[in-house]
């Protein structure tokens, strides 16, 4: 829902029900993952996907009787049922797909909820999707409160615990339990979707590369900061897609924002420059980051490790570095180059082997190797 939530909360605003369609559960190659929404409005406007466009119509059909009858409905798509066979899921995946009737009486958390997305706060939304419980009905688990029930107490403080660590996590899944509670039940399914502040990009260097690598991280979902020591060169106005332009020297930035900084997080260094690059990576190597990529050419490289190891960086870490970063695309212009920092950066998302696809056997999608965007 994260990608559509403006268009949802125009929605909200006008008081009147629509369908909120969310992708609860995917098997194999689904075309999109967990969280994936598209919104249909009375008047019949849809905003956002569900497969891509695989079930899209069957989907909005559902949709429309969702929004007549008030009551949500889980649906299941795959190659293995004629009915979705017929509407276009030919890829070899299965989904589950839950449809909900949303409007303010049903659900009065929602525009909190899109508030907090856009303002960087941690929450996530808790519903109920099979099982003895009543169906959609909703939970929203803050860090520090939770509002809404799923029909037991014991149940609801199951659910809490549980969702605050896959929001800890960045993580969107769908967990089971008992009618009560138990967490040795399998009975009841519940689908809780984190809506974790978005991951962060760092970019150090305020060149022609940065600006075309803050677009592509903006584009792919990151909260991208642009630092540089050098005020004329970092500007909001040459870094528009940057959320934030920091001037300060790396390191010392680096270092003021370190507990902040999680395995979701992406570094760029792209000064390729010793007195800029060798501290600020000196920070980077021993931080939480899941992804550290420096710039420059092999000899750039050799120098760069050589003064890291004289101020100590242990092996252990150095192994860690993406330099030079990117992937062997060939690219050479800053745009093309920020593509292959990119096509790194989903590679170590998803463990891709980054080689064509027409060369390699096996599933096309992968179980993310750190957790994701959502």
């Amino acid at each position: 829902m994260r990608d559509i939530r403006n268009a949802i909360a125009d929605l909200y605003a006008t008081g009147e029900t629509f369908a909120l369609a969310t992708v609860i559960d995917t098997y194999r190659s689904s075309p999109r993952e967990a969280g994936a929404a598209m919104a249909v409005s009375a008047s019949g406007e849809v905003i956002g996907s569900v497969s891509g466009g695989c079930v899209e119509g069957a989907v909005y059909e559902l949709a429309q009787e969702v929004i007549r009858t008030g009551t949500p409905v889980r649906e299941r798509y795959g190659v293995s049922d004629d009915e979705a066979f017929a509407v276009g899921l030919t890829c070899g995946g299965t989904l589950h797909v839950l449809v909900e009737p949303i409007d303010p009486p049903r659900h009065p958390q929602l525009g909190e909820i899109i508030a907090a997305v856009n303002e960087h706060r941690p929450v996530a939304v808790a519903t109920v999707v099979s099982g003895p419980g009543p169906l959609g009905a909703r939970r929203i688990v803050w860090p520090e409160r939770a509002e809404g029930g799923l029909g037991t107490e014991r149940l609801d403080a199951a659910v809490d615990d549980d969702a605050r660590g896959m929001l800890a996590q960045g993580r969107t899944g769908t967990l089971r339990y008992g009618a009560d509670g138990q967490r040795r039940g399998d009975e009841l399914e519940v689908f809780v979707q984190s809506f974790a502040p978005a991951p962060r990009m760092l970019v150090f260097g305020a060149i022609d590369f940065a600006a075309a690598v803050a677009n592509i991280g903006s584009y792919l979902g990151y909260r991208v900061t642009v630092c540089d020591a050098r005020p004329v060169f970092a500007t909001s106005k040459r870094f528009p897609q940057a959320d934030e332009v920091v001037v300060m020297w790396p390191h010392r930035y680096l270092a003021e924002i370190e507990a902040e900084i999680d395995e979701r997080t992406a570094i760029c260094v792209l000064t390729h420059d010793p007195k800029f690059d060798v501290p600020v990576l000196e920070v980077a190597l021993r931080s939480r980051a899941g992804y550290i990529g420096a710039m420059g050419s092999r000899r750039t490289h050799d120098d760069r490790m050589a003064r890291l190891r004289e101020v100590g960086v242990a092996e252990r870490d150095l192994a860690r570095l993406r330099s030079p970063i990117g992937l062997d695309l060939g690219a050479r212009t800053p745009e093309e180059t920020a593509v292959s920092i990119a096509a790194e950066l989903i590679q170590t998302r998803w463990g891709g082997s980054g080689r064509p696809l027409t060369a390699v056997d096996g599933p096309i999608h992968h179980t993310p190797l750190v957790a994701a965007p959502v």
